[in-house]
């Protein structure tokens, strides 16, 4: 059952008005906090993973290009064997980078539930203030 509200004044309806909205804001502000945290988790990883592939792939070059050319030499010119490891390794790169975007894709930049319930507020809002 609603409580008698004829006998509060203009004031004490507004300073309700403005406390309540405060605590919107404040609820908002902090499940932005949260979901950006979130994304911020899943940009760490994507970022590592990024990184970490990029080295392993350099030292991956460094040495496959040493071993290969000495052995492929033996069969073939040196700008043939050369080659030849050259194109095995950017495939090895290119998967790699292909799983790093992967993660990067599940990052979202924007918190669509802060998004969603901004939205929601401002709608009631609107409604109530007709």
């Amino acid at each position: 059952m609603l409580a008698d509200t004829s006998d509060r004044s203009i004031s004490s309806v507004l300073r309700d008005i403005v406390g309540n909205v405060q605590d919107i804001v404040r609820s908002e502000l902090r499940l932005a906090k949260i979901e950006f945290g979130e994304e911020i988790t899943k940009a760490k990883a994507a970022g590592i993973l990024l990184g970490l592939s990029a080295a392993a792939g350099f030292i991956a070059v460094f040495f496959a290009l040493i071993a290969a050319l000495f052995g492929l030499t033996l069969v073939m010119p040196n700008w043939a064997a050369a080659l030849v490891i050259a194109v095995v390794l950017g495939v090895v790169a290119l998967v790699m980078l292909s799983s790093g975007r992967k993660l990067l894709r599940k990052v979202h930049p924007l918190p669509k539930h802060t998004v969603d319930t901004v939205k929601e507020n401002f709608q009631w809002a609107k409604q109530h203030t007709k």
